[in-house]
């Protein structure tokens, strides 16, 4: 089902859960099919009816009860309003060029916890990333920015964001050096020749920002093809930072610099 599980319908629309993600499906542009409330639902219709009444939508706005919700849910208490939404499909070439804006765009290679993948998209959208692929690598997939995790923790940006689905990261790799767009590894070994530190990387320019698996980063050939690799350090002697604790030290950076430089 849409909701429980996040698995899409025939025509590719998923479950969005919660009155704050589903404000932000209403106001994403994204085609919306319909709005469910269920009783204790309806204390957010007042809220979302400015998004619900505009001229240009038309979709059904239904009721149901507490008790039929909770059995559709994926959280174990719903907030009592839902909606199935069609997220749009974006190209590479949408990404990297024809806006009038320099890429930023952020790659999630193998990162497999929806929680991490929503994270990572609602930390891009905040420091002004310009899109975000997912990509599997020859050790994982990377988690669906659509499953209903993944929603919650992007806060609706998932569906604000420009998203590119399922590319194969060779493929993807050479793409962005065709474009002309600077990759830039996410690396957990220190020390390495050519690393640059997140504030030695000129995030002004054309850039993808490579963030791997949880707990085994990168895959070796992905580093190796990169432009460079950026390493963020630390005072304390840890493994690793967390995927996306990692991708937001490095991101505010480039917010910074492009902050700056439009200063």
């Amino acid at each position: 089902m849409a909701l429980r599980g996040g698995v899409p319908t025939a025509d590719g629309a998923v479950g969005v859960e919660g009155a704050r993600p589903v404000e932000e499906a209403l106001s994403s542009g994204c085609h919306v099919k319909a709005v469910l409330f269920s009783e204790s639902g309806e204390r957010y219709r007042e809220r979302l009816a400015p998004l619900i009444a505009r001229p240009e939508t038309g979709f059904p706005v239904l009721r149901t009860t507490d008790r039929l919700l909770e059995g559709i849910a994926d959280t174990e208490h719903p907030q009592g309003v839902a909606a199935l939404v069609v997220p749009r499909n974006w190209t590479l070439e949408e990404l990297t060029g024809g806006t009038g804006v320099t890429p930023l765009i952020v790659v999630l290679a193998g990162v497999q916890d929806p929680g991490n993948v929503g994270t990572i998209l609602r930390t891009a959208a905040a420091f002004g990333a310009t899109g975000a692929v997912t990509a599997a690598t020859g050790q994982s997939g990377t988690a669906s920015p659509f499953a209903p995790k993944a929603l919650r923790a992007s806060a609706g940006a998932a569906l604000h964001l420009p998203i590119v689905r399922g590319m194969a990261m060779g493929i993807l790799l050479t793409q962005l050096k065709l474009r002309g767009i600077r990759t830039l590894a996410s690396s957990v070994q220190q020390g390495e020749t050519g690393e640059l530190l997140p504030w030695e990387v000129d995030w002004r320019e054309p850039v993808a920002l490579l963030v791997g698996n949880e707990g085994a980063g990168l895959p070796e050939e992905v580093v190796r093809t990169a432009d460079t690799r950026v390493h963020i350090p630390m005072a304390t002697r840890v493994e690793s930072l967390n995927a996306s604790a990692a991708a937001a030290v490095v991101l505010y950076e480039a917010y910074r610099q492009r902050q700056s430089k439009s200063a």
